[in-house]
This record gives structure tokens, C-alpha cells and sequence, in this order.
């Protein structure tokens, strides 16, 4: 049930609130806050909002820059981070314009609510439900220098293998032997429990938790299936969890793909299925691994525009560290059941109906959740749309481990980009079905590979250590 103003005032009473944050969203996909005291909350927050400056989150706005920024009630949680009494919310960014506001076409969150309403004209489906996979990292000690005299980086973690000679107590874990290991060396249970304690507060119910691969302190939480735009509230929500319990634990959490040299990276794979008046659409028990024409015809447009997907599901040039054979992360263009060297899986284990599904494997948490669940939508209906049938344009399915293939057959399969660049390439290129009714502003993508690019640029001028290694002494 939606909540009220009167139901916002009411949990500020019953909790002696102190405080209200309003939480919004950077282009980055990173929190931003402004607090106003508990007692200047009233109806008018919720109807005239609060102000601010567009262009400072990284928005190429056209019109003014002032905006306002209205909470939705339906997001409000008791922060459990604040020592003073907190009440969170996030909302949606307007224009401020006479006679009333309008959406800021290019924040995120309007920018999902836009595809959702893309998918119900199309009367392919009324809702979509997804699941994110949260991959991440706890390490006891992270730094790192950027200077004239050092370029380094340092990390730790107490149970890593690298810690032998010093932590040999019973908890050290041998390198790339760290999934779903017990106590004693799961050294931070407690620390994810109480995260998945918070996330429960939030709103957001949990599957479960468990040690990912990596011995260097990598993790994994994952949430039950949700509709989608909630879940990309979800996710905003759950990193910034993450990140502030790691800290009450005195660890550093990162969703950086691929933070160690030789160990996994972490990925952020996103189940998704599509659902029609309460039926499930993928669904079909003739079809190849029970999946539907429609499932194959979605999966098909995210075959297809997968290389332009990749600049805004894997935005970051370490993305790319970590899209690489031989660490279970996908770098074929394909599809498969059980299969994770392909970058869409079907899972075998989901039997039932409702649950039928593929997950999307290239994905990782340094995206803005909005904009890559918003453009994974639309390029799976941009699929549907054209009938794009992934088998016929020999994209899978793919049975075998592709891994392992002699290198004349490898050779035959597409990958995907291997740099940022390659991907904002292909975005410039190919980007009409995001922009597809409005719903990406050409605007933000302009701005967005703009902001991109100068990014690569910036990395690719600073000398990396590994070539102290490679060239130093010729």
C-alpha cells in the first residue's frame, strides 16, 4: 500500500525523527543527499520539493539547471547509519515550469519509470521483475597514491592466502578456494548479516549471502526477484548498505570488477522475466530450455545491441579488467543453459512458471542501476519488436564450455568490446532503441560518452606499474 504524507508525519512522530534526508541520484549512479530538520517537513515538501542544481550531478541540461527534487513516500526507511534519528527518502527530479513541473528527462529515475511505461504500450508485458546478483569485496585495509614519486595501490584481507606466514590461525583460505566456505574463515559473516538485517528494514528481502570465490575477501548478497523500478531503488539502497556496514566493521566493501590481479572479479548479473495480467511471458514448455518465442526474441535484441549495452552496463575501464576467460565472467556473444562463458544464462534450476528466466552475466555494480536496467529493457524489447531470433543469427544456443574450444572455432565466435572505448563506440553507433519514444534523452547519451571518454583519457595518460615491470629496464 502507498504511503501518504500523513503516514510519512506519523513515522517521524513514533520514531522521534530528527532529521529528513532526501537521497538523489548523480549521472554516476551515486547517492547525493540534502537534510532538512524533521520539524520543517510537511505537505508542502512532498509538493513543491526541495531545489537544487542539475548540472552538478553531472547532467547536461538544456533548460535551466535549477530543478526540484520530490520524495516519493513509498522509499521512505529510518536511516540505521545516523547517530541522529534519520528518515530517508529518494524521489524524482523535476522541471520547474509554469503553470507545474515536469519530469528532468534525464534523471535515472524517470528515465526507468519511461521504459516501464515503453513496455506497457507495447503490450508485450505490464511488468518486468529482476534480480541482481551483488558481487563484492571486504578488505581490512585498502589505499591507494596517485602522485608525481607513486602510482600504487594496496589491499588486504585477513583470511587471504598472501596471509599465510602472519594469519596461519585457522582462517587463512587457499587462493580461488573461498566459495561458500565455513567458519572459521568466513571471517565476515556477521558483518553481511547485519547487512542483510538492514537491507530487511529497507524493504528489500534477501535470498541469501555466502563467500564468493576469491580468497582476498570476495562476496556475494543476492535479493528475491523484484519489479524493476523498485529494484533499482533496491540497488542504490543495498550498495550504499554495503559500503556503511563494511565501514561499522572497520573493512572497506568495493564493487570495482576487478580490484585483484590473478582473482575474480565481481560482476552484478541480472535475471530478469516479464510478466502479462499476473502470467509469466517467458514461460513455455515446448520452447528451448522451456523459455518462450518472446523470451528468445528479448534475448535477441540483447545479442544484438550487447556491445553498445556494455558502455552503460559496464561503465568503467576496470569493467573490462574483468570480462576475461578463465574467472566464470562471460566473453562470447551467446546464449546457453548453464552455461557462464556465455553472457546470458539460462538457469536450469529455475523450473517453475513464474520463475523462468535468463540472466544477463556481463553487467557489474560501477553502472548506474537505473540506466542499465532501463537499457536492458529496452533493448529486449527492441528484440521483441523485430522478431530478432538469437539462434537464426548464430548467437547459441551454446551447449559446450566456450572456454575450452580450440582456438579455430573460438576464433568464429563474437565477443564483447574489450575496453570502455570499444563499448562508447558502439554506443555512439548504435543507440536508437534506447532513444526509442524519448525515453534516453540523446542529450544524456551525448554528454554521457562525452563524460566517458574523457575519463579514458585521463587513465589511459597516467603510467601504470605494470609497465615499470615491462619497460623499465630495456
Amino acid at each position: 500500500m502507498s504511503k501518504t504524507v500523513q503516514d510519512i508525519l506519523a513515522m517521524i512522530r513514533e520514531n522521534n525523527i530528527q532529521m529528513v534526508d532526501f537521497k538523489m541520484v548523480d549521472i554516476n549512479g551515486q547517492y547525493r543527499h540534502v537534510t532538512i530538520p524533521a520539524q520543517n517537513f510537511s505537505e508542502d515538501t512532498m509538493k513543491s520539493g526541495i531545489g537544487f542544481d542539475a548540472s552538478n550531478y553531472g547532467y547536461a541540461v538544456v533548460e535551466k539547471s535549477d530543478m526540484v527534487f520530490i520524495p516519493d513516500p513509498d522509499t521512505a526507511v529510518i536511516d540505521p547509519f545516523c547517530e541522529i534519528p534519520t528518515l530517508s527518502m529518494t524521489g524524482d527530479a523535476m522541471i520547474i515550469d509554469t503553470p507545474e513541473n515536469r519530469p528532468l528527462p534525464q534523471y535515472p529515475r524517470n528515465i526507468i519509470r519511461a521504459a516501464v511505461e515503453e513496455m506497457k504500450k507495447s503490450g508485450v508485458a505490464d511488468t518486468m521483475l529482476i534480480l541482481p546478483e551483488f558481487e563484492f569485496y571486504l578488505f581490512d585495509q585498502a589505499g591507494w597514491e596517485i602522485s608525481n614519486r607513486e602510482i600504487s595501490a594496496t589491499v588486504d584481507a585477513e583470511q587471504a592466502y598472501w596471509n599465510s606466514a602472519t594469519q596461519g590461525h585457522g582462517v587463512i583460505v587457499p587462493k580461488q578456494k573461498n566459495y561458500h566456505i565455513a567458519k572459521p574463515f568466513d571471517t565476515s559473516f556477521e558483518c553481511r548479516s547485519e547487512m542483510c538485517l538492514h537491507m530487511k528494514d529497507a524493504g528489500i528481502e534477501i535470498n541469501y549471502h555466502h563467500p564468493e570465490v576469491a580468497a582476498s575477501g570476495q562476496f556475494e548478497i543476492e535479493p528475491q526477484l523484484g519489479e524493476v523500478v523498485h529494484m533499482a531503488d533496491a540497488t542504490m539502497m543495498i550498495k550504499y548498505i554495503i559500503h556503511n556496514t563494511a565501514l561499522q566493521y572497520g573493512k572497506a566493501a568495493t564493487f570495482m570488477p576487478k580490484p585483484i590481479h590473478g582473482d575474480a572479479g565481481s560482476g552484478m548479473h541480472v535475471h530478469m522475466l516479464l510478466m502479462k495480467d499476473s502470467q509469466p511471458v517467458f514461460s513455455d514448455d515446448n520452447g528451448y530450455s522451456h523459455l518462450s518465442e518472446t523470451a528468445h526474441y528479448f534475448m535477441g535484441g540483447l545479442l544484438k545491441h550487447i556491445a553498445s549495452l556494455c558502455a552503460i552496463t559496464n561503465p568503467s575501464t576496470n569493467s573490462f579488467k574483468r570480462l576475461v576467460p578463465g574467472y566464470e565472467a562471460p566473453v562470447t556473444v551467446g546464449y546457453a543453459t548453464s552455461n557462464r562463458s556465455a553472457v546470458i544464462r539460462i538457469p536450469a534450476y529455475a523450473k517453475s512458471p513464474n520463475k523462468r528466466r535468463f540472466e544477463l552475466r556481463n553487467p557489474d555494480a560501477t553502472c548506474n542501476p537505473y540506466f542499465c536496467y532501463a537499457a536492458i529493457l529496452m533493448a529486449g524489447l527492441d528484440g521483441v519488436k523485430n522478431k530478432i531470433d538469437p539462434h537464426a543469427n548464430g548467437w547459441g544456443p551454446y551447449d559446450v564450455n566456450l572456454y575450452h574450444l580450440p582456438e579455430e572455432e573460438k576464433a568464429k565466435l563474437q565477443g564483447l568490446p574489450t575496453s570502455l572505448e570499444e563499448a562508447l563506440n558502439a554506443l555512439e553507433a548504435d543507440h536508437d532503441y534506447l532513444t526509442s519514444s524519448g525515453v534516453f534523452p540523446v542529450e544524456l547519451i551525448k554528454n554521457f560518452i562525452k563524460m566517458k571518454r574523457e575519463e579514458c583519457r585521463q587513465l589511459a595518460a597516467i603510467p601504470h606499474p605494470a609497465e615499470y615491470d615491462k619497460y623499465f629496464n630495456l
